[in-house]
């Protein structure tokens, strides 16, 4: 049996509510960065009008998020979680501090030159992603589905948050090189502060927090070696080798071969969802959209609307009978979104800009929405480390989908001139 140095939780419920609120700003943390970096594409297409900044920036961070996540999810099971989610923080705010740095630096300006210096920075937050989102859906699949939906959901309103920063921001200072371009320190500064908060939260609140401490010892007495860390952060020790003397069989695991085949179709689902996604959202609605009577608002309203319902979406299966768990009528829900590809391209060519504001809201909410669905509900049943390594395996393919969506984006530039 698992020892202590402290108590347990009495049941898996205490602390729960605390437990969903710090899961919402530890999703926040993971994409704040990022999204900063999204949002304030008006100040980077200004510097780098030639580059296509919305879509090189995402297709050099997807290689690294996708390539390093893969030699994570290998290895996850030997894997210590609590410095793996520490350093993907903590490169996270690194990074954020580089990217107000080079602009500073720099003065502003733009050419070649910063431009590389942007995209290894993007390319670093796409290291920090693997570290952080892969460690945290697996660590949070082996507890309470709502635990994860919160971070996930924290994940969407980051989006939100950088977006209606960004409203304030362009509103509050002129649409000059200049105002833009305060806009985006004032973005980095505030991203490089809340990444330093999700360190703190991480490393010394999340794992003393009663329904961590439960979940995390009911997967130590199942085998699960990467929570120990996290385990003796919390006063709590483990002892897998007497446990495993007294009954072999309580830790044995299905191999990631069985596991991956039997949950093949979940695999599929992520991708499937994050393929069609990334292959719109943002570079197609960031520079494929033609003029419209917003003028330089309407890819920001966009991709506003895109994360907003992209956030509504994320928080629907807390409702349970809204939540869609039949495997077979999740891939047929998912792949029908497929048909979204010529509805976008018609809708730009001949249709206004309410429809493709309809159009956007609805990618965002059935991404959001099975996005959540597929998470929660495929790591039922299963023990705390087939849990961990199956919410690595989604994250990975949830990244893969991401990575082939941003190449498909390029697409949509076919007879444009580049």
């Amino acid at each position: 049996m698992t020892s202590f140095d402290g108590s347990i939780a009495p049941n898996n419920n205490e602390g729960k509510f605390t437990a969903m609120a710090v899961c919402w700003l530890l999703g926040n943390g993971c994409l704040f960065s990022w999204n900063s970096m999204l949002t304030i594409e008006d100040y980077y297409g200004y510097l780098f009008p030639r580059y296509h900044p919305a879509r090189v920036l995402t297709l050099v961070y997807q290689p690294f998020a996708f390539g390093t996540l893969a030699i994570l999810a290998y290895n996850e099971a030997k894997l210590n979680t609590r410095k793996r989610n520490v350093s993907g923080y903590i490169l996270f705010f690194i990074s954020s501090l580089l990217v107000l740095i080079l602009d500073l630096a720099t003065s502003g300006r733009g050419g070649l030159g910063t431009f590389i210096g942007i995209c290894v920075i993007s390319g670093t937050f796409g290291v920090a992603d693997a570290h952080v989102q892969g460690g945290m859906i697996g660590d949070l699949s082996l507890m309470k589905p709502e635990l994860l939906q919160s971070f996930l959901a924290g994940m969407a309103a980051s989006g939100i948050i950088t977006s209606g920063l960004r409203f304030i921001t362009k509103a509050a200072f002129e649409d000059s090189k200049d105002g833009l371009r305060k806009g985006a320190i004032v973005f980095f500064a505030i991203s490089a502060f809340f990444e330093f908060l999700c360190v703190f939260l991480y490393a010394y609140v999340f794992p003393k927090l009663p329904i961590v401490k439960y979940y995390r010892s009911k997967a130590a007495s199942e085998g699960s070696k990467t929570v120990s860390a996290d385990l003796a952060a919390a006063g709590i020790r483990t002892f897998l080798k007497e446990e495993a003397e007294e009954d072999p069989k309580k830790l044995e695991r299905l191999s990631n071969k069985a596991l991956l085949l039997e949950n093949i179709d979940y695999v599929v689902d992520m991708f499937s969802i994050y393929v069609l996604t990334l292959s719109i959202f943002p570079g197609f609605l960031s520079e494929d959209t033609g003029s419209h009577s917003l003028g330089a608002w309407y890819a920001l309203v966009l991709i506003a609307m895109f994360n907003l319902w992209d956030l509504i979406g994320r928080n629907i299966p807390l409702v349970k009978s809204l939540k869609l768990e039949s495997r077979k009528g999740l891939m047929i829900a998912i792949l029908s979104r497929f048909l979204l590809i010529p509805a976008f391209y018609f809708t730009a060519k001949n249709a206004d800009q309410g429809w493709m504001i309809m159009l956007t809201s609805f990618l965002g909410l059935t991404n959001g929405y099975f996005t959540v669905c597929v998470l929660t509900s495929a790591p039922k049943g299963y023990k705390g480390p087939e849990q961990n390594a199956l919410g690595n395996f989604l994250a990975l393919s949830l990244l893969g989908g991401i990575f082939a969506g941003a190449m498909l984006d390029w697409l949509w530039l076919i007879g444009k001139g580049w």
